[in-house]
């Protein structure tokens, strides 16, 4: 694939940062497209841009400012606190719809920019119960969005069955470990690198990196 060319989701946050390198080992060319959705933090934006330029990747921001209307929650609004499901039920941190629209939005893109593959770090194993970060669904668009502009792209999801410990082991066999755990963007409150350590976004990475961390110091010694 090193004489292909794909799109990569990017939020600057550290599943979108780690697929950024890992398509860019795979990729001949790679450009990146990040949504302005609103988000509760510009800072999210502003990270993408310098990543992006620290990586020569060409970045792409669409603005997406109708899904803020159309989902107020804790994402999107700074009065909403974060806050976990109760009794099995969605965080109030999902935004309905965003990956259905930020992909198909991503496939207009690739299309006009001549790139057969997208790339996205929706995730399964941790997804906190998003529908929309579901393999079944991933499948499915990427079947619909064929047929709607009758091409033949390629929806990549490198981190769809890993924990966020394989997560942070996928960083480091790409050499990026150090630049993802200082350079990313993944709380919730707007902390670059470790964050606050407090909302379940920072929970989530934390636990992951404190269990990579040990995994790899106890093969250390074998």
């Amino acid at each position: 694939m090193k004489n292909e060319k794909a799109i990569v989701i990017f939020s600057g946050g550290q599943d979108s940062t780690t697929c950024l390198f890992w398509a860019k080992e795979r990729f001949g060319e790679v450009e990146a497209v990040t949504f302005d959705y609103g988000q509760r933090h510009r800072l999210e934006i502003e990270c993408a841009k310098e990543i992006a330029g620290e990586t020569g990747v060409r970045h792409h921001i669409l603005d997406m400012s109708l899904l803020n209307q159309l989902a107020p929650n804790a994402l999107t609004r700074e009065d909403i606190q974060v806050e976990e499901g109760k009794d099995g039920g969605l965080p109030n941190t999902f935004v309905p719809g965003r990956n259905l629209l930020f992909l198909s939005f991503a496939g207009v893109l690739a299309r006009q920019v001549g790139a057969k593959h997208i790339v996205t770090g929706v995730c399964q194993t941790d997804f906190s119960g998003y529908p929309d970060c579901r393999d079944i669904f991933i499948k499915s668009l990427n079947v619909t969005l064929n047929l709607a502009m009758d091409d033949t792209f390629v929806i990549h999801t490198p981190l769809m069955w890993l924990t966020k410990a394989q997560t942070w082991e996928l960083a480091d066999r790409l050499g990026v470990l150090e630049f993802v755990r200082n350079k990313t963007l993944t709380c919730y409150n707007g902390i670059i690198a470790d964050g606050c350590g407090e909302c379940p976004a920072c929970k989530l990475r934390r636990k992951g990196l404190e269990e990579y961390l040990r995994s790899r110091k106890g093969t250390s010694h074998v």
